[in-house]
């Protein structure tokens, strides 16, 4: 069996997540920077190698500049200390309603498990002789188990979002030959 190496393709790929906001609405942001490595068994996702996923904190965006800068801030993702998020695969679960990936996530140097659901979208063979497999992971969390938390009034009013962030990602993996 091969080993097969794939990585995200930048213009198909995206990661969002939502919350609730002032218990009211949701706010939706992205994280515009992304990269995703993954290395399987030939073409088997379902016996891979390797996953790893980062987000640049940087790159968050919520369509709201002010709220933008608090989450990046030390105050809460603190950027600059903690520039990335970090998602490593551990174990593939294929079960017959849903596929399931377990892994660990690390935001500000706290790692916890966390199980991702997954759907496959399917596989290509572009004209240009590229393979590419599209899927979706949804999952959530809860932001208080990573230290996002507020701790003062102020900070409360600026933020103003739930403990439960839900998020989805929408991938295209491009095969690297």
């Amino acid at each position: 069996m091969a080993t097969t190496k794939w990585i995200a393709d930048p213009e198909t790929s995206e990661v969002l997540f939502n919350a609730s906001h002032l218990l009211l609405d949701n706010v939706t942001g992205y994280f515009r920077k992304i990269k995703l490595e993954v290395a399987t068994e030939d073409d088997d996702f379902t016996r891979f190698y390797g996953i790893v996923f980062t987000a640049d904190i940087n790159s968050l965006d919520t369509a709201d500049q002010q709220r933008d800068e608090f989450l990046k801030s030390n105050i809460f993702f603190d950027e600059e200390q903690f520039g990335q998020l970090k998602f490593v695969g551990k174990k593939y679960e294929n079960q017959q309603d849903e596929d399931k990936l377990c892994g660990s996530l690390t935001i500000r140097n706290v790692t916890k498990p966390i199980s991702l659901q997954i759907e496959f979208s399917g596989k290509i063979v572009e004209p240009d002789g590229n393979t590419k497999v599209g899927f979706s992971a949804q999952g959530k969390i809860s932001r208080k188990d990573y230290d996002l938390t507020c701790h003062s009034i102020s900070e409360l009013r600026i933020l103003a979002i739930g403990d439960e962030i839900r998020f989805n990602a929408e991938i295209q993996l491009i095969k690297i030959l």
